[in-house]
């Protein structure tokens, strides 16, 4: 099954008391670039999803986003209340003996700054924590790869079109290559003929058949042929052929650019332009091939 490289995915898990989320999003790139970014709890499971998400990415610029959304009202943090009750007895002792009136909305938030009155815990991730965790980045996975898919179908549709394109450019050709060598025959015996001087006639027809022998494209035909039938093939047979399509298409480019330096003829010439547009066109969508 043919992939595009850019993709994304969302999976959503939910516990008692918060929803744990995961996106991946990627573009196309030669190698795997995985980035990832996760609540500093999780970082002890960074390098379990690193090697699942690689797995499936294989290769493309990624992006993996967790993030956690409390569903309970919960905190880490604790109020020592006798250490705090001991901070607001010792302020009241001190108050009367400065003959000080008290303004508890201004001394309250000072004690609970101080230090021990207020303590944070260490959260702790839990194993169903770590599970729901995995089971997200899972279904992030999947829902990704689904789109993968989705669009890799719509590239491979389009390349396609593009090959028969470029063969059907070729098959139109052939009628200007009949016709083209006794152009270049008549307008070689026209310029001749403006010379006004004796020419061999033999020698002459010798070094025509030489020179339009030179010109002839049909080893050039075969190749290309041959190199969109493999094309063709590798797209229907191979899971992941980005890289070795980008291949038979420069080989393909080199055969139509064979044929436009042999074309002498304008008609030719128009027919080979159109091909060169399609590849070039080819070539940009191939990158987004996994």
């Amino acid at each position: 099954m043919i992939r595009s490289m850019t993709g994304f995915g969302k999976g959503e898990v939910t516990l008692p008391n918060k929803k744990i989320t995961v996106e991946v999003r990627s573009l196309n790139s030669k190698q795997l670039d995985l980035s990832v970014r996760m609540p500093a709890i999780y970082r002890q499971k960074e390098f379990d999803m690193r090697s699942v998400a690689a797995a499936t990415i294989q290769r493309g610029k990624a992006d993996i986003s967790i993030t956690v959304e409390n569903t309970m009202v919960s905190t880490s943090a604790t109020v020592n209340k006798d250490i705090f009750r001991e901070y607001m007895r010792q302020v009241d002792e001190a108050l009367t003996f400065s003959g000080v009136n008290a303004d508890y909305d201004a001394i309250v938030p000072a004690v609970l700054r101080m230090p021990d009155v207020v303590s944070a815990q260490t959260e702790n991730l839990t194993d169903q924590e770590s599970s729901a965790l995995m089971e997200a980045l899972e279904l992030a996975l999947k829902q990704f790869n689904s789109f993968r898919e989705q669009e890799g179908v719509t590239l491979i549709t389009d390349l396609l079109r593009r090959v028969d394109l470029i063969e059907e450019y070729k098959r139109q050709v052939e009628p200007y290559e009949a016709t083209r060598a006794e152009t270049i025959k008549n307008r070689i015996r026209e310029n001749l003929a403006q010379l006004k001087v004796d020419i061999d006639s033999n020698r002459l027809e010798q070094e025509m058949i030489f020179y339009i022998e030179k010109l002839d494209i049909t080893e050039e035909k075969v190749r290309l042929s041959n190199h969109c039938n493999y094309f063709r093939e590798v797209a229907a047979q191979e899971e992941a052929p980005g890289r070795k399509l980008g291949f038979i298409a420069q080989e393909m480019g080199r055969e139509i650019n064979t044929l436009g330096s042999k074309s002498n003829e304008a008609n030719m010439q128009i027919l080979v332009v159109k091909m060169k547009d399609e590849l070039e066109k080819i070539k940009e969508q191939v990158l987004n091939i996994l």
